[in-house]
C-alpha cells in the first residue's frame, strides 16, 4: 500500500515547461492567430508584451497545471504572471521556434 503525502510538492508539482501551449489575444500583425509553442516559450513571449497586451492575453497549456493545490486549464492576464514567477532560468524553451503559427 502506498501512503499519500500532502506537502508543498503535492500542492504545486513540477511543471512540464515543454508541453504545448497557445498564447492568444496578442498582436501578430494583421492576423488573429494563436501562437502554439512550449509553455516556457509562451510565458517568455507574454513577458515581452506591453502591459495592455499582457492584460488581454490568454494562455492555454496542453493540460491543466496545479499551483498551490488549484488545477487551472487556462490563464489570463496577470495569472500568466504567476506562471512567469515559477519559470526558472535555464528552462529549455523554443529551441526550434513555434510549433504552429
Amino acid at each position: 500500500m502506498t501512503e499519500a503525502t500532502w506537502n508543498d510538492d503535492a500542492m504545486t508539482p513540477d511543471i512540464d515547461w515543454r508541453m504545448s501551449a497557445a498564447l492568444e489575444n496578442v498582436p501578430r500583425g494583421d492576423l488573429d492567430v494563436a501562437e502554439v509553442t512550449s509553455l516556457a516559450g509562451a510565458v517568455r513571449a507574454w513577458q515581452k508584451l506591453d502591459p495592455e497586451h499582457q492584460s488581454a492575453a490568454t494562455l492555454t497549456p496542453e493540460h491543466a497545471i496545479r499551483i498551490e493545490g488549484v488545477s487551472t486549464e487556462s490563464f489570463a492576464g496577470e495569472a500568466i504572471g504567476v506562471l512567469a514567477g515559477l519559470l526558472q532560468p535555464g528552462h529549455d524553451d523554443d529551441e526550434t521556434g513555434p510549433i504552429a503559427a
